[in-house]
């Protein structure tokens, strides 16, 4: 599994920046950044941030990685894998989440609207209401 630094270098080599252009946009020092993506070194949160808008990716997809966020509940895995490819896009990973995102609520049993809701109780008033005695004319 690639470590975080391995992560952040080929973000950085996709968007064909050199490391003293990533070190100068995140606002850290070039060799901090340059022990990070060697693995001597672990970022924060607040440092994977600025290396996070440095790249013009999310910081989620680099908290992921870094193990400091996890997916959410439900996720089959699928969000972190979009997050972490280095094929992709950040643009192409934000689209196929959102698409993603849509179907997992579309699959989800809708709860019961308030017209379900308002059909099905004066059913249920008139079974616990009692029988009404027959006419015996």
């Amino acid at each position: 599994m690639a470590t975080i630094g391995d992560y952040i270098r080929q973000q950085r080599e996709q968007a064909k920046i050199s490391l003293r252009q990533l070190a100068e946009a995140a606002g850290v020092s070039n060799p901090y950044l340059s022990q990070i993506e060697r693995g001597l070194r672990k970022p924060s949160a607040d440092i994977l941030q600025q290396i996070a808008k440095g790249l013009r990716i999310s910081a989620e997809a680099l908290y992921v990685q870094a193990g400091i966020l996890e997916d959410r509940p439900g996720d089959s895995g699928v969000r972190s894998a979009l997050l972490t490819d280095p094929q992709l896009t950040e643009r192409q990973k934000q689209v196929l989440i959102e698409i993603y995102e849509s179907f997992r609520r579309e699959s989800q049993p809708a709860s019961p609207t308030a017209e379900v809701i308002s059909v099905l109780r004066p059913a249920a008033e008139e079974a616990d209401a009692p029988a009404e005695p027959a006419d015996e004319s």
